[in-house]
């Protein structure tokens, strides 16, 4: 009795052995309660036509929402003008605001009523154009504008540094009156009121790197004294030549007189 008990209980523990693998791959294709997926939420996102701009530029935007979302509305301290499009657009203006990064906020509700949010950033750089340099305007100048025949008149003529030459003309000066540079734009020179001029008024004609600039008016007088010719300055005694086999004695020489020959006849 003993002995059939034991086979018994060995060929019991033998067949659950080969049951078991059976079981536990009936268990693996039973799916769990967690396995089925919940759907995720479609994105929301803010596109910009541009990344950067300046005040008084226009920028179009683009709105990646779900179907059915309502409210859609965008803003930013950097747009003005924000105008929603047909669609899921919209246009703005740069404002006038200092230099620097600024956000944009989209908002909305989407279709199961929740709150949307997006944003974008956008550069703001005023990016004035660098000026173009004005030429240097070239300007006339007389010490007096009138003047008597044999008056001196100071003439300086301001052009670019890099010109080549400068130059005024005149019948009150007779005729063309040339000036130094100083090498810096600054042409000067002295000219005399002509002798023959009659009263009344003529004009000074400019002229800077050949091209006249400016016509200015010079009146004279012709009516008064004119003013003498300046005297030619004394010899320097230095300078003083003696006659040779003369003696200097700063008198004329003496003539001869009939006397001297009465006296010696």
């Amino acid at each position: 009795m003993r002995k059939a008990l034991t086979l018994s209980a060995i060929a019991l523990a033998s067949s659950m052995a080969l049951a078991a693998p059976a079981v536990a791959f009936a268990a693996d294709s039973v799916p769990t309660a967690h396995s089925s997926a919940s759907p995720e939420a479609a994105p929301v996102a803010l596109k910009l036509s541009v990344s950067s701009g300046k005040p008084g530029d226009s920028v179009r935007m683009s709105m990646e929402v779900p179907d059915g979302s309502t409210n859609l509305s965008i803003s930013s301290k950097a747009l003005n003008d924000v105008e929603m499009t047909d669609g899921r657009g919209a246009t703005a203006t740069i404002a006038k605001v200092a230099d620097g990064n600024y956000g944009i906020s989209l908002t909305g509700t989407g279709p199961d009523g929740k709150k949307l949010q997006a944003t974008a950033q956008i550069t703001v750089k005023e990016g004035k154009p660098t000026p173009t340099p004005t030429p240097t305007a070239s300007t006339l100048s007389l010490s007096q504008d009138h003047g008597k025949p044999g008056d001196k008149i100071d003439v300086t003529i301001r052009t670019a540094p890099d010109e080549k030459s400068a130059f005024v003309r005149s019948d009150a000066f007779g005729g063309q009156v040339d000036l130094k540079s100083n090498g810096k734009g600054v042409w000067t020179g002295t000219t005399v009121v002509a002798r023959d001029v009659t009263s009344g008024y003529y004009g000074v004609e400019a002229y800077a790197g050949g091209k006249k600039f400016d016509t200015v008016k010079f009146s004279t007088d012709a009516t008064g004294p004119v003013n003498p010719k300046p005297k030619p300055a004394p010899v320097d005694p230095s300078h003083h030549k003696t006659p040779k086999g003369s003696v200097n004695t700063g008198r004329a020489p003496l003539g001869w007189v009939p006397s001297d020959a009465a006296d010696h006849g």
